[in-house]
Order: structure tokens, then sequence, then C-alpha cells
């Protein structure tokens, strides 16, 4: 760490959320720890807030192996506090968020210089932790994995989710027709408001974009709920259509004869992910400015359906796991 571009107030422990071993929602402690040193090419920010992901549920249960003790996150916005060898001493005191941090439940953490996003004067700092995971995940679901275009019909689970109410507007706001699935009334409300053409339970998904495309089917589906949907949203699509599948709220989607995407009409899937789509300082820096940008501008509503003290995590996990939530769930810091 450059400790000539480091806060005077930099303090040598923190609190943080801890996992000693796999297990549910009260494996996550709030536990006294070192605050940890920027590696070189790192920045430490002293945190905001936190997003909350699926992805540390599965980390938190053990349905993804992580080398224990751990602390979970990667997404979070704060104020730089101190840099790493190789990078510009300037950054500190800079207002930024991340998708690509190191163990953002935390009241410091580290984040790669190349991964951050400048957060605007006019926004709160906690608020843009909101952003940059589920944010970019939108997308670069609807501009680089499948170009979105007017006229297009789109299918999307998980309609009242973080990325689901964003894709939405990014979809709409590209001329598309959304149809999305959500699983209660309230939820598909919020998916209506954020500009979806329709909204409907599960299990009439499949007959509404049918209905909708004059049997033809979706040019794309996006998938969150994973092993629950999968065979769905495979016979909702037209022609040469791509199924994209970025989640698994419901499981993990088992192997399947890919002989099923020949019958089904030459379809293609993907399974992306957010790093193959923000390989480059250039390209995160591009895709944050355009979302905070339309964030400010009032364009984007980014919908914020909770904020829970991160010492209270396993209360958040609770919540998510149950689907409870809509919208983004943040961990906020005093």
């Amino acid at each position: 760490m450059s400790l000539e571009h480091a806060s005077p107030a930099h303090p040598s422990t923190h609190h943080a959320v801890v996992v000693a071993s796999a297990g549910g929602p009260e494996a996550l402690a709030w536990t006294e720890v070192p605050v940890p040193t920027p590696a070189a090419g790192q920045v430490l920010v002293r945190t905001a807030a936190a997003g909350l992901n699926f992805i540390e549920t599965y980390q938190r249960s053990g349905v993804y192996a992580v080398d224990v003790p751990f602390t979970p996150g990667t997404e979070g916005a704060g104020e730089v506090v101190a840099v790493g060898d190789g990078v510009d001493g300037s950054l500190v005191g800079r207002r930024v968020a991340t998708a690509a941090g190191h163990a953002t439940y935390a009241e410091h953490f580290t984040a790669p210089a190349d991964q951050l996003l400048d957060v605007p004067d006019a926004m709160d700092l906690a608020d843009a932790a909101a952003l940059p995971l589920q944010g970019m995940t939108a997308h670069y679901l609807c501009r680089s994995t499948f170009e979105v275009s007017e006229g297009q019909t789109v299918a999307l689970t998980a309609g009242a989710g973080g990325v689901g109410l964003l894709l939405t507007q990014l979809a709409s706001a590209r001329g598309a027709r959304v149809i999305a699935a959500a699983s209660t009334e309230e939820k598909r409300e919020l998916s209506r408001a954020a500009g979806a053409h329709a909204a409907v339970g599960y299990a009439e998904l499949r007959d509404a974009v049918l209905e909708a495309t004059g049997g033809e089917g979706a040019h794309v589906v996006y998938d969150g709920v994973g092993r629950d949907t999968f065979e769905a949203s495979l016979t909702m699509l037209r022609v040469r259509g791509l199924l994209v599948l970025f989640g698994g709220a419901s499981g993990q989607v088992p192997p399947f004869d890919l002989q099923r995407l020949n019958s089904g009409g030459s379809l293609y899937v993907t399974r992306p992910s957010l790093a193959a789509y923000t390989r480059t300082a250039e390209e995160t820096r591009q895709r944050g400015a355009e979302l905070f940008s339309a964030w400010t501008q009032g364009s984007l509503d980014v919908r914020i359906g909770a904020r829970i003290p991160l010492s209270d995590a396993g209360r958040a996990h609770q919540l998510l796991e149950s689907r409870a939530t809509t919208g983004k769930v943040l961990l906020t810091l005093p």
C-alpha cells in the first residue's frame, strides 16, 4: 500500500461479516478483523453500502465451494481511502462503486483500480451500490449478449428482481416488447411500471408470449430462475431464438441433450457472466457511465427494495432466499 496516499484516519481493524463454515443465514457473523491492505493495482474503499446478490447465498450455503473463513460480497460503493502500488494516488477521496470488489460485506473492502465506476456527485453514495452488478448485467444482456432492437419480443423470468426491472427498462427503451413473469400480482405490477408490455404468472408466460407473437415465439428469453423454468423457456422461443440463462434462483440447470436445440428450431443457449463482459477498464467504465447517466437524468429507475444494516446480513439473506424482496437490497453502514 502506498502510505503517502493513505487516509490519515485509516484504522488497523474493522468489522466484517465472516462465514466460518458453510451453513444457513446464521453463518454470517459480524466480526472484528484486520483491515485489508490493497495489493498492487488495487484500492481500499471505506464502505457506504454493499449490494446483496444471490451468488452470495450459494457461497454461504456451500452450493458454490469457497475456502473458509471468508467475507462475502463483490458489489459495493464508498470512498477510496488508500491505494496499492502502481495506482494513481489522486484516487484517494474519490467516490466510487464497483461490481468487482473483494469481501464487500465489511466496513472496508479492496477492489481493482481498473474496475471502479465514478459515482456522480448528485447521487447518494450508498444508493450507488444498487447499480454496478445488476445494472451492468442488465446492460450487457440486452446490448451485448443479444442486441435488443425495436420490434422484437423479449420474454423474462424473475421480472421483479433487481436485474429484471432494469432489463425491462433498458429493453423497452430500445423499442422491444417485454413480457415478464413474476410470482405475485404486486411484483407483476412493478414489471408493468418498469415498461413491460405484459406481466403474468410463471404458468401463463409461454401462452402470453405465443399469443403476443402469433405463435412465433420470443426472439430472446432471459431466464434468471434456472432449474424450474429452463425447459419452459426453451418452448417459448421462435426458430433460431436465443435463451440467455443469467441466474439460477431455483437451482442450477442439470445437463441436457443438445439435440433439444435442434428439435426446438435450431435454438441457441448461452450462460454469460459479468466478468466476461467487463474484461477491460474501458468496457467497464462505458457500461457504468451509461447507467449512472441514465439514473441521474431520470430515465432509469433503480428500485431499492430494502436497506438492511450490514451487521444484520443474515436477515437479508433470509429475505432474499424466501423471494420476499423486490428490486435491490442494500447492506448499509451508518
